[in-house]
């Protein structure tokens, strides 16, 4: 007989798995796929290129379309240089909360979500219970489309997909979406005293990004669309985290590096933004140019987090909002790889366990009564997918 445990001790085996999304996760798939194969349940490994992170998922009852995929990734943020009070990768419960890397984003609703599938089996669900567990959320979304498109292939189609991050159980039925580039300035060194003669890439990178700023304020000032009035703040923002460059104060910068990123409200178009961009990088590579042949700008994406738009009669806005009783509307401005599923062509809300502010803190910690709200949520799900007439 297999070995039955509880949510908690799922979490608490979960969390002891430093899965930071700068290394491996594949001890953690290895011991989620022995699991689930104690159950008869049979996991698939979805691989990066270099074989060294897998995506994993799963599906438990009749081979029927109209299931049910329940969405989580196994990585989190570094503890690097943060002060926690008790062992990150371990979880510690004091005061009604788990404490420990990953309890809230997102092991704990994967916990549940592992905890749940046992379950669907001895229940015996008329409709499916399927598992997607994806890896580098963290990184940009980047490794769940790989897994969505084999299981768009390969299993029978859900109709609903729940996402489970952080949202006090809430259903959430919009995001921004997330293009992000990496920006390389390419400058000509002289010296200073005759910088007309060479190019800048920093001060040619702040034009870039004093665009960015111009574009926040335009936006900021523009009467916000229906959609876009939901959000907080109310319009597509632009933004620059790091920078790097330069040689020396009185050198023109040969090179110029950082981050450029948009938050888009649903109702516009990624692709618009991204031509915008562009369209401004080439006006500014055509003035350095002027000036000397081998300068230029580079924009390389480092990813694309597709927002998640409202759904008219979505069957997992329907499906959630049964399960929970909330009939609010709520969006957020963060992303998630609800986007993904939907761009794949499936109903998609998020509603999962815990409060997103405290994602990627120190001392992170997820409720206990969320966790168990969490538990009742699927406990109820499962009570629907083996309904013989489900509503």
């Amino acid at each position: 007989m297999p070995t039955v445990l509880t949510p908690r001790q799922i979490l608490d085996r979960l969390v002891a798995f430093p899965t930071v999304s700068r290394d491996s996760n594949l001890a953690l798939v290895d011991w989620v796929e022995e699991y689930l194969e104690g159950f008869g349940i049979t996991a698939h490994r979805v691989w990066n290129a270099e074989r060294t992170k897998a995506a994993l998922y799963a599906h438990v009852g009749p081979e029927v379309a109209g299931g049910v995929i329940l969405s989580g990734h196994s990585d989190v943020v570094p503890v690097d240089g943060q002060e926690w009070t008790s062992d990150p990768w371990t979880v510690t419960e004091r005061d009604g909360r788990l404490y420990g890397r990953g309890t809230c984003d997102m092991k704990g609703f994967v916990a549940l979500a592992l905890a749940a599938l046992p379950k669907a089996l001895e229940a015996g669900v008329t409709r499916p219970l399927q598992l997607a567990l994806s890896y580098d959320e963290e990184f940009g979304c980047v490794g769940a489309p790989a897994m969505i498109a084999e299981m768009a292939r390969s299993l029978p189609k859900a109709s609903a997909v729940i996402v489970g991050e952080p949202s006090r159980m809430a259903v959430v039925t919009a995001h921004k979406g997330s293009p992000a580039f990496r920006v390389h300035v390419r400058g000509h060194e002289v010296h200073s005293s005759i910088l007309h003669t060479g190019v800048s890439a920093i001060m040619t990178g702040a034009k870039l990004i004093d665009w960015a700023n111009r574009m926040n304020e335009a936006n900021r000032v523009r009467q916000p669309s229906a959609v876009a009035g939901l959000f907080d703040p109310p319009w597509t923002s632009l933004h620059v985290g790091t920078i790097s460059g330069g040689t020396a104060e009185n050198i023109t910068a040969a090179d110029c590096r950082f981050g450029f990123s948009f938050r888009i409200v649903p109702d516009e178009t990624p692709a618009d933004w991204i031509a915008a961009l562009k369209a401004e990088a080439a006006r500014l590579e055509a003035e350095m140019q002027a000036v000397h042949p081998d300068t230029g700008i580079t924009l390389t994406p480092s990813h694309e987090v597709p927002p998640l738009r409202p759904e008219t009669d979505g069957e997992a806005e329907a499906l959630a909002r049964r399960l929970t009783g909330d009939n609010a509307t709520r969006v957020v401005s963060y992303g998630t790889e609800a986007g993904q599923f939907q761009a794949e062509g499936y109903s998609a809300v998020v509603c999962g366990p815990g409060d997103i502010a405290q994602a990627h803190q120190p001392d992170e910690y997820l409720e206990v009564s969320q966790f168990e709200a969490g538990e009742a949520f699927l406990d109820r799900l499962i009570q629907q997918l083996a309904a013989k007439d489900p509503a």
